[in-house]
């Protein structure tokens, strides 16, 4: 087995709602944490422009709410490693190993897997080549850039929605294209969108290309009941069709169901003794910031509970020795 540079108690793979919570709890209880992280510490929590419906917070953004959770998280010890890129990861036995791409490495006797997802694209022609030229899957990141402009947003759900809603505070007008005839967002958010003058919807519809030249200038959208294609020039789409989680790195590690997520008990265990999961990587219904911070609450306690009995044992172990 490698040598690691450090040894921790727990260490937690993301940066996310659900592994900021894990560590801020592990660390209070004196468990020695380690948060990496391959992207800004904070998730897609960052992303988000405004939050109004987290328990005790009248509203905020994410930006605020991740480094809220970040600092607390150090306050009580834990250490954070952000824009790292991981190597290699063994989780079998009783020691469980992380290596960096920098050669870094950290081994620990529980991990908690929390790596969050990415927005899921559309996957049509156009949509790489125009990326960052007109597309976008983050309202809070490239909204000012269409101030005055016209923009479509695709998306049915909460997210889709509520940014769509957010969007109008630049955008001249923005569409929402949905492939249903029907939105799967809450009615508030429903009510929301269709009482704002500056919202149209297209519905039955999908995004089927993607045209410009240096940038975005139009799409074909395609009517899914008639198959009909018309071109439409708009400035800019941002995507909200939910998210893929980032668990390529898990695959043949431990089990994960059909859309690549990571089953769990109750106690956010996964098959592999001293290996927890949280967050929106879990195969769960309901993805929220305040889930995640649920999973990773529970995560840490049972982390806890495991390392607390792992102490237990070496202790055992070394009194039989002497």
């Amino acid at each position: 087995m490698m040598k690691s540079d450090i040894h921790y108690d727990v260490i937690v793979l993301g940066a996310g709602p659900a592994g900021l919570t894990a560590g801020i709890y592990l660390s209070r209880a004196r468990i020695r944490t380690l948060i990496i992280n391959e992207g800004t510490v904070g998730g897609q929590m960052v992303l988000t422009h405004e939050i109004a419906n987290y328990p005790g917070v009248e509203t905020t953004s994410g930006y605020q709410l991740s480094g809220i959770m970040k600092k607390q998280a150090r306050s009580f010890g834990c250490d954070i490693v952000g824009n790292a890129s991981l190597r290699e990861l063994m989780l079998e036995g009783p020691v469980k190993m992380v290596r960096l791409s920098d050669g870094r490495e950290y081994s620990a006797s529980a991990i908690i897997l929390a790596p969050g997802g990415r927005p899921r694209q559309l996957g049509v022609p156009g949509e790489e080549t125009f990326r960052g030229k007109g597309i976008s899957y983050c309202a809070t990141c490239d909204g000012d850039f269409f101030t005055g402009k016209e923009i479509i947003v695709v998306g049915g759900g909460n997210s889709a929605l509520e940014e769509a809603v957010s969007l109008t505070k630049y955008a001249s007008r923005v569409t929402i294209v949905h492939q249903f005839d029907h939105f799967q967002a809450f009615e508030y958010a429903i009510e929301e969108a269709r009482n704002n003058p500056s919202i149209r919807f297209i519905l039955s519809s999908t995004i089927a290309a993607f045209h410009g030249n240096e940038k975005l200038q139009s799409v074909d959208i395609k009517n899914l009941l008639t198959g009909e294609l018309h071109n439409m020039p708009i400035d800019g789409v941002f995507v909200f069709i939910g998210y893929v989680p980032n668990t390529e790195f898990l695959r043949g590690k431990l089990n994960l169901n059909e859309y690549g997520e990571i089953l769990v008990n109750a106690n956010m265990e996964t098959g592999i003794n001293g290996v927890f999961a949280a967050g929106d990587a879990v195969a769960k219904r309901f993805r929220q910031i305040t889930t995640a911070v649920g999973d990773g609450t529970v995560a840490a306690l049972a982390a806890a509970q495991y390392v607390y009995t792992f102490r237990q044992q070496k202790q055992a172990e070394a009194v039989k020795i002497n």
